[in-house]
């Protein structure tokens, strides 16, 4: 089976889908192993739920008449079959990557240029070599365009993203302390980034400039093919304003505020602002879906919780967005305590950033200073250094946080979430 021979079938399924329990009918189940399960040998309970075929990668449990085929990888073919489909596709693609807000800024696109577009986007955080040739292969006929988040923890992994996206368009968000042990310092990760803008010159595509970031002015400055906000020479200019701890931006005289806490979300709006404009949809419509877009993904997300005004940003951390949340949070009025959850995979740098982070946290002042996490505890020898958080969440019960906004702010494995419950 190769990938010209299936694509009929393929274009004849309603998904594709590499969970099981998640199999419906017309769904095209593709059966990945793993070290301690192999799922073809769900495959004909696959059939028998309506799944249209199976991709299995143990020839023996391949059968034909039941449209269960084998092939050598699952993950190669499902690669295979997302390039295909991508070059069969006539709709411009944007591509998105960046250290800090790549998703939070894929929403926004998605939200203004839908506007005018159907446009089709990376559900949740499915950007990596898995879940990016999902999301082209979730791209049907009746999409216009499409947003495609593409995520990387080491160099040559967004230039691979990139052969199955095919980005007509491509947005850098930053270039910050993330992801270091992979990449192998802050050097790697712009280089590693910067495999968006390598593809985008090879193939004459389009990039979106912050110009207010040096590096991507250094990155692009001999690259005509450009949309640029951020300077008084940029194709488009807006101007930051704040109201009740959101972000908004000025265009024009017009105003848009969203539901969106921090400064640093506000080169968020303009990016998505920006491809607006460009796409030709009027102001009118871009202040809505700015003003309507509601943060459900625990990304600077604002949450009232009786008296209390709750930051949820538990999704991820690196040292660039810890230090931006941090200097956001303590422009808020009233008493404050932060809760910070160690930052992960940041190599020999780790307790360095984390001391650092703490310093920054002691300086600025906060009424009450909470750690969660083995590398933080390392450094901050406090009662209020915890090692997880159901260790936090037992102290809580017990001693309820009485400041009137609270800062939740940790990486993704620290599951900070747990603790809002409690608060």
């Amino acid at each position: 089976m190769n990938t010209e021979q299936f694509y009929p079938l393929f274009l004849q399924a309603a998904n594709v889908v590499i969970d099981s329990r998640k199999i419906e009918k017309n769904d095209i189940f593709f059966a990945f192993s793993g070290e301690n399960f192999n799922a073809a040998v769900l495959a004909e309970q696959a059939v028998d739920k309506g799944a249209l075929a199976v991709i299995v990668e143990q020839q023996e449990y391949e059968n034909p008449e039941k449209k269960i085929f084998y092939v050598p990888s699952t993950l190669a073919f499902l690669q295979e079959l997302a390039r295909y489909h991508r070059k069969k596709l006539q709709i411009p693609i944007i591509g998105l990557t960046g250290s800090n807000g790549k998703t939070t800024t894929k929403e926004i696109i998605h939200a203004v240029l839908s506007e005018k577009f159907n446009v089709q986007y990376t559900r949740g955080n499915l950007n990596n070599h898995i879940g990016v040739p999902l999301t082209i292969l979730s791209i049907t006929s009746e999409h216009e365009m499409a947003v495609v988040e593409m995520g990387a923890n080491h160099q040559k992994e967004i230039e691979f993203l990139c052969t199955i996206s095919m980005p007509d368009f491509g947005y850098i968000t930053n270039f910050g302390k993330a992801h270091l042990e992979g990449f192998g310092g802050v050097e790697g990760v712009i280089k590693g980034k910067s495999e968006l803008y390598d593809y985008l010159k090879n193939n004459g595509k389009t990039i979106l400039i912050n110009d207010n970031d040096p590096v991507q002015i250094e990155k692009t400055k001999e690259y005509s093919r450009k949309i640029t906000f951020g300077s008084r020479e940029s194709d488009y200019q807006f101007e930051l304003f704040s109201e009740q701890n959101f972000v908004g931006l000025i265009y024009k005289n017009q105003k848009a505020v969203s539901k969106l806490t921090g400064e640093y979300n506000f080169t968020n709006l303009c990016a998505a602002a920006s491809l607006g404009l460009y796409f030709g949809i009027d102001f009118d419509k871009i202040i809505y879906a700015i003003e309507h877009y509601m943060p459900t993904n625990m990304r600077s997300q604002i949450v009232e919780k009786g008296n209390k005004t709750l930051v949820l940003d538990t999704y991820n951390a690196n040292p660039s967005s810890m230090a931006a949340s941090l200097k956001n949070f303590i422009t808020f009025e009233g008493s404050k305590t932060v809760i910070i959850g160690d930052m992960l995979e940041l190599g020999g740098e780790s307790e360095r950033e984390h001391l650092a982070i703490l310093k920054l946290a002691m300086d600025l002042g906060f009424d009450e200073i909470i750690t969660v996490g083995k590398i933080f505890r390392t450094v901050y020898h406090s009662s209020l250094s915890f090692e997880d958080t159901s260790s936090l969440t037992e102290y809580i019960k017990i001693n309820p946080i009485s400041s009137r906004n609270i800062l939740l702010k940790g990486s993704r494995g620290i599951a900070l979430e747990k603790v809002l419950e409690f608060i």
